[in-house]
């Protein structure tokens, strides 16, 4: 087997692998400030990205149509907090887990009446044209998705670090009821994790939308993987889940090409069930020690 081949589909399903890794990263931002997460969050990254279609069609820029993306995920992100999240926290139950999943069916049904059924291609103004590094080829596309997820993501994490805003993340994330008797509003922090995940799931969706197309499908392709690699890497650890996403995308794409493209999403399921057995907390997680 040619060596640049294993080394060219290795490449190009990293690549997209940090697409996975990116919406993990919004399971994260909800988890830490939370303890929950949006079972939904394919639906925003499906929703947001026939959205940012639609304005593209309007005759939006595509440099106004991105923000655009954004505060609309943001937006959708929201809902979810105060319809689904909110008083299930409130009550201190799980509820949160089911309506996140109902509201999910509600936005894949609505995306269904009102785009339709099948998949539209996304244009997009960078070029498809290969750029040959290393022996290997990688188009301006994939450039861009590995750029626009390595930016937001330290872009959120600069924030986190360096803004009032982000103090109070990161303090109610350390301990919420410590937080709230400091007078951090818990729960606008956990609105700002909220608006924060749709944005990410936004942006998701209009990296990866040129090169998969847009379609009300495309959400259960990528929840499955980025839950996997949500889990694998540790829910607390954005650098693991940047690792596990472009491991998991490479894996992919081999798996696909030896065994078949029916194979394709069985890597995936058995990192799943590895970290699931032997290590829960995940691959660059801590395990936390609760007082009773």
């Amino acid at each position: 087997m040619n060596a640049s081949i294993i080394g060219q589909m290795a490449v190009s399903g990293a690549l997209m692998g940090l697409v996975y890794a990116l919406i993990a990263y919004g399971f994260q931002l909800t988890y830490a400030t939370s303890k929950s997460i949006n079972f939904g969050q394919g639906e925003l990254v499906m929703v947001s990205a026939f959205f940012s279609l639609t304005l593209t069609n309007l005759g939006l820029p595509y440099w106004l149509m991105v923000p655009g993306g954004l505060l609309f995920g943001a937006l959708l992100g929201l809902v979810v907090e105060r319809a689904g999240v909110r008083l299930a926290l409130e009550q201190k139950g799980e509820g949160w887990i089911l309506l996140t999943i109902i509201i999910g069916l509600f936005f894949f049904s609505a995306a269904e009446n009102i785009w339709g059924r099948d998949d539209r291609p996304f244009p997009t103004p960078i070029s498809a044209d290969p750029i040959h590094v290393l022996g290997v080829d990688i188009t301006r596309i994939e450039l861009s998705v590995a750029v626009g997820v390595l930016a937001i993501m330290g872009l959120v994490e600069l924030f986190k670090r360096r803004t009032l805003l982000g103090k109070a993340f990161e303090a109610v994330s350390a301990d919420r009821d410590a937080a709230e008797l400091m007078g951090i509003s818990a729960t606008r922090t956990v609105m700002l994790s909220y608006g924060l995940s749709g944005s990410v799931a936004a942006l998701a969706g209009i990296l990866v939308s040129p090169i998969t197309t847009v379609g009300p499908t495309m959400a259960s392709a990528l929840i499955l993987k980025a839950f996997s690699v949500a889990v694998v890497a540790g829910l607390d650890s954005g650098f693991g889940v940047v690792l596990v996403g472009m491991f998991l995308g490479a894996l992919e794409s081999l798996a696909s090409f030896y065994l078949g493209s029916g194979w394709r999403e069985a890597p995936g399921l058995v990192l799943l069930i590895l970290a699931l057995a032997l290590r829960p907390t995940g691959v660059f997680g801590k395990a936390t020690i609760r007082k009773v």
